[in-house]
């Protein structure tokens, strides 16, 4: 029988010390996350917490006990400088000694807690430049490519960990009888074409032509210029559809849409897209907004919003292509091309 690889084994031989301490204390905080779920009503984390987020987005219950968790375990860790959550106005200083930033989403999919459907944790790291000093929100306004590490806890029927520090997608199961994170997969890989979508359809008469096109040629299937069948597959949690895709492949999208003026997408650069984008290119996938790499936009606040379309690289290429016969950016501003 080949001896399983713990968390800390794989950290020992594929990060640094401070990115593998970080992860620790990451791991140690969805581990108790993930027994508040697995106890649910009983341990009267349903419900809405009465309050709302930076987002304007009511909060949940565990919303506000995983931040939390989280927050205080970071802020704690000598190697972190500062933490942005999706759930706080404005970022914490940490360790001014601390040579990394942590950002994470503690709880995405929230909505689904009270059905009992999958929900988890999103977490990004990026290097701190400047030790010595307190950590501001300007040290976090790094692009997504300048990431040294990212990935995410995912709650479901098995509690899981993918993470990547930019060679490649690790992907983790969870033993509850050892308590411990066990490497299932070293080198996690998404096909460069798929035949399976994940969308939003309930926002369709919103969307931009270019995209409004695209799904009317997945909807046709066999009998349309694609000339095969699509799958759609939708879970309302970015986390799941994501992590369908880096099991068995697909594509999902949350494109710009017109529903609520001035807002740029659903998801959060910094939060969801940025880190998701680093996992999905390390599995051999792409990520854009529909025309440009995410991970190349410089963010211009914590809280910045963004289209995202990710997964098989022959799907986000089509979009794109689609975007620019039509001669508009992803936001429906005219192209210079």
């Amino acid at each position: 029988m080949t001896a399983q690889i713990t968390l800390a084994d794989y950290l020992q031989t594929h990060a640094t010390p401070a990115l593998a301490s970080t992860l620790t204390t990451l791991a140690t905080a969805s581990v108790a996350i993930n027994h508040l779920l697995d106890k649910g009503a009983l341990a009267g984390i349903h419900g809405e917490a009465g309050g709302q987020n930076v987002q304007g987005e009511a909060q949940k219950k565990l919303d506000v006990i995983s931040n939390d968790l989280l927050l205080n375990a970071l802020i704690h860790n000598p190697n972190c400088a500062g933490v942005a959550s999706e759930e706080l106005d404005e970022i914490s200083p940490a360790n001014d000694d601390g040579t990394l930033l942590v950002t994470f989403d503690p709880l995405d999919g929230s909505s689904n807690i009270d059905i009992n459907m999958t929900v988890g944790t999103i977490f990004s790291i990026l290097p701190y430049h400047n030790q010595g000093q307190k950590a501001t929100e300007a040290d976090f306004l790094q692009a997504g490519k300048h990431q040294v590490g990212a990935g995410y806890f995912i709650y479901g029927t098995s509690t899981m960990l993918a993470v990547t520090f930019g060679q490649g997608v690790a992907m983790f199961s969870f033993d509850p009888m050892t308590q411990t994170y066990i490497l299932i997969n070293d080198n996690v890989r998404i096909s460069e074409q798929t035949a399976e979508y994940a969308i939003n359809a309930s926002n369709r008469r919103y969307w931009l032509p270019p995209v409004q096109q695209y799904i009317e040629e997945l909807v046709q299937g066999d009998t349309g210029i694609r000339q095969k069948d699509y799958n759609t597959r939708w879970v309302a949690a970015m986390i799941a559809d994501v992590h369908r895709i880096l099991i068995r492949g697909g594509v999902f999208m949350y494109p710009y849409d017109t529903k609520i003026a001035g807002k740029a997408g659903k998801l959060r650069l910094m939060y969801e897209a940025n880190p998701m984008s680093f996992v999905i290119e390390q599995a051999g996938g792409a990520s854009t907004d529909g025309v440009e790499r995410i991970m190349d936009i410089a963010p211009t606040n914590i809280h910045q919003r963004i289209p995202v379309v990710l997964g098989a690289v022959e799907e986000v290429a089509y979009v794109k292509t689609l975007h620019d016969k039509a001669g508009i950016l992803a936001n429906g501003d005219k192209s210079s091309e």
